[in-house]
């Protein structure tokens, strides 16, 4: 790639996007067994829009080695408790409802990336989110985080020129979120977002919340008394400007408050040791095996267009 080009690293929320992937493109692609591609092709090319659009020197598949940490539950039993298809006993994670046919292309979306180059980066015992929020928070580049995951909204900051690509409304209406947008989108900062998800909830991760306080509640808490800590302390604070309701409300809870920010914090502070996500085009063996895979996969022009867009610009 060139050299005069800014530094850039991509972090992908990996599962994010191939379940996206899964649910967006048709499942009667398939390849000569049966075997379904329709996530592999989608995520392929997810990544090579991605790459094309928002032009990182540096890009690095996030992987979820333990999708529910037990530290997590530990803290809130109800965590992704409704995701849990089977409870694994011992230290082995619990295994997460995954439609069949999305489940055996997971080996086959890290073998392409593998081909690829692309840097793959987990931790045991930790989410795909603490390694993004480890690699966004180490970078010594700008950073773009492409998720449908709002907890990862907490990393945004424009000081550091970290973004979060967000997914959710699809591939042709990406939102690039910045400080602004945040504040623009629920009325906190960044820095507040990880506080105000505690205190709104979140069914999609089987977080309570605090009974009673919404996202315009919780914003203006937030907005009042600035973080969670200060507005515990003015709860336990008589003289504090906060109504006898909501007093009882933050009291309540005080169980859930006290863990659930360390649940809903992303760990910013692993130790991924020395990740190469360093974009370079492939060797000529490389490209043809891509090329091999993808006739035997029927990847269409999926591999293809990844393959230019990681900078094989003449497909081997």
């Amino acid at each position: 790639m060139s050299t005069a080009r800014r530094e850039k690293l991509l972090l992908l929320d990996t599962a994010s996007l191939y379940f996206r992937a899964f649910y967006g493109v048709p499942d009667s692609l398939k390849r000569a067994d049966g075997t379904p591609v329709n996530a592999v092709r989608g995520l392929l090319d997810m990544i090579a829009r991605l790459v094309t659009d928002f032009e990182p020197t540096h890009l690095v598949a996030c992987w979820d080695d333990d999708w529910r940490p037990q530290w997590r539950v530990d803290l809130i039993p109800s965590y992704k408790a409704h995701r849990v298809a089977e409870v694994v006993p011992g230290p082995a994670p619990d295994v997460e409802v995954v439609p069949d046919p999305l489940e055996v292309q997971v080996p086959l979306i890290r073998e392409i990336l593998a081909l690829l180059d692309v840097a793959v980066v987990g931790a045991a015992e930790h989410e795909a989110d603490d390694v993004i929020g480890s690699l966004a928070t180490q970078a010594q580049m700008p950073v773009d985080v492409v998720t449908g995951d709002r907890d990862l909204f907490q990393l945004v900051d424009d000081s550091r020129d970290v973004r979060v690509i967000y997914t959710a409304r699809g591939m042709s209406k990406l939102e690039v979120l910045t400080d602004v947008s945040v504040v623009g989108k629920y009325g906190v900062l960044p820095s507040q977002y990880a506080d105000f998800a505690v205190l709104r909830g979140d069914t999609s991760d089987g977080l309570p919340g605090v009974a009673g306080i919404g996202e315009k509640t919780a914003a203006s808490l937030l907005q009042q008394f600035g973080d969670l800590d200060s507005l515990i302390a003015a709860a336990d604070d008589p003289a504090a400007p906060l109504s006898a309701t909501m007093r009882a409300k933050i009291r309540t809870a005080a169980e859930y408050l006290a863990v659930a920010p360390t649940v809903v914090e992303v760990v910013r502070d692993l130790d991924l040791g020395d990740v190469d996500g360093e974009i370079r085009p492939l060797d000529a063996a490389s490209v043809a095996e891509v090329q091999r895979l993808a006739a035997e996969w029927n990847l269409g022009g999926s591999a293809q267009r990844v393959l230019q867009a990681l900078g094989n610009e003449a497909g081997g």
